[in-house]
């Protein structure tokens, strides 16, 4: 009796109800578009993060529809990933490279957070991800779109915005450490009369 009361123990501890993480990658140099910065929020699916990915796929809004992430049609991946766009769609232009390049980039990003063990193999069918994702809307006035990079920086962002959940990343201590050195690039541009 006291082994299965241990086990069960271990195992709520190690619930993950919710975390949150966001990362920045972008190709030096670049066009805006190669930017990309998603937020992510994962947890458990019998806990609140499940139910609001329940809720967003059953409620879709003109303009912010959410979707899961997808290598490619009939090909979901695992955890469950729903990504929504931080910018209205307003376009069959803009909603074809959203629900292709940088849904793709996701979708590879995810599998490579549990490649890297940053979400725990055993856990890919009980936990479920959220991905708040900005793609700049000049990406659909550009000539010509480099479709490989953009791929590449969701994908990278993707994955280091799970790291950085699943670690707590940046940690309490370092942000009290840093709280005066770190600078908001676009308050900075603000106050330099940039904006």
């Amino acid at each position: 009796m006291a082994k299965k009361k241990a086990a069960k123990s271990k195992s709520k501890s190690e619930r993950i109800v919710l975390r949150t993480g966001e990362a920045l990658v972008e190709v030096e140099g670049g066009p805006a578009y190669l930017a990309c910065e998603p937020e992510v929020v994962i947890g458990e699916l019998d806990g609140p993060v499940g139910f609001s990915i329940a809720n967003m796929i059953g409620n879709p809004v003109k303009g912010h529809t959410k979707v899961f992430a997808i290598l490619n049609c009939d090909v979901q991946v695992r955890p469950t990933t729903v990504m929504v766009s931080k910018v209205t769609v307003n376009s069959t232009a803009y909603t074809n490279i959203l629900m292709g390049t940088v849904q793709a980039g996701i979708a590879n990003g995810v599998l490579d957070a549990v490649r890297a063990g940053d979400i725990p193999k055993e856990k890919a069918n009980d936990l479920g991800i959220i991905v708040s994702v900005w793609l700049d809307p000049s990406v659909v006035k550009e000539k010509k779109i480099d479709h490989a990079k953009l791929f590449e920086v969701n994908r990278q962002a993707t994955a280091k915005a799970i790291a950085k959940a699943m670690r707590i990343e940046p940690s309490i201590d370092w942000l009290l450490k840093n709280q005066d050195s770190v600078k908001h690039c676009f308050h900075e541009m603000g106050v330099n009369g940039q904006l």
